[in-house]
C-alpha cells in the first residue's frame, strides 16, 4: 500500500476521532461513564476495522464482528438497580457511535458527519423528554385522582349495587 493511501486512512482515523468525541463529549458533560476518550476509541476502532476489512476482503464478516463486539462492550455498561435500569442510553451511544466509525470506513463522510449531528441532537433532548414524562406522568395522576372521585361519590350505596345486579 502506497504513502497516500496510508495517509487517507490517517486522515479518516482523525475524522472518526473527532467525530467519537464529539458524541462522547455530550456523555463526558453530563458525567455519564463513556465520555470523549471511549467514544474516540470505538469510532476510530471500527473505522479501522472496515477499513482494513476493504483492503482484506470479507467486508460483511467484520461488519458483523464488529456489531457483535459493540453490543458486548454496550452490555457492559447497562446496569440493574431495584426496578430500574442504568445505562441503557450510553449502551445504545456506544453502538451508535461505532456505526458512525463504520461509515468513516466506508467513506460516507456526510452520512457520518449528519450521523453526528443527529446522535448529539437526540442525546441533547433528554431534557425536552423528561418534561414531556413529567407532564404524561402527571396527567395520569391527575386523571387516576378524578377517577377516584367519581367512585367514591357514587350515590349508590353498597346493598343498593346488590339489589341492581340482582335484578
Amino acid at each position: 500500500m502506497d504513502t497516500i493511501d496510508q495517509l487517507e486512512i490517517l486522515g479518516r482515523l482523525v475524522m472518526a476521532a473527532g467525530l467519537g468525541g464529539l458524541i462522547g463529549l455530550e456523555r463526558e458533560l453530563r458525567g455519564y461513564p463513556a465520555g470523549i476518550r471511549t467514544m474516540a476509541l470505538i469510532t476510530m476502532g471500527s473505522m479501522l476495522f472496515t477499513d482494513v476489512s476493504q483492503l482484506l476482503g470479507g467486508e460483511d464478516r467484520i461488519a458483523a464482528g464488529i456489531v457483535t463486539g459493540i453490543g458486548f462492550l454496550g452490555a457492559g455498561v447497562i446496569f440493574r438497580e431495584g426496578y430500574t435500569v442504568r445505562g441503557i442510553t450510553t449502551a445504545a451511544t456506544i453502538w451508535a457511535a461505532a456505526a458512525i466509525g463504520m461509515a468513516i470506513g466506508r467513506e460516507l463522510y456526510l452520512v457520518a458527519g449528519l450521523g453526528t449531528l443527529i446522535i448529539f441532537v437526540v442525546l441533547e433532548a433528554r431534557p425536552f423528554t423528561r418534561r414531556v414524562d413529567e407532564a404524561i406522568r402527571r396527567r395520569t395522576r391527575e386523571l387516576s385522582e378524578e377517577l377516584e372521585e367519581l367512585i367514591t361519590s357514587s350515590s349508590m350505596d353498597d346493598s343498593e349495587r346488590e339489589k341492581d345486579r340482582d335484578d
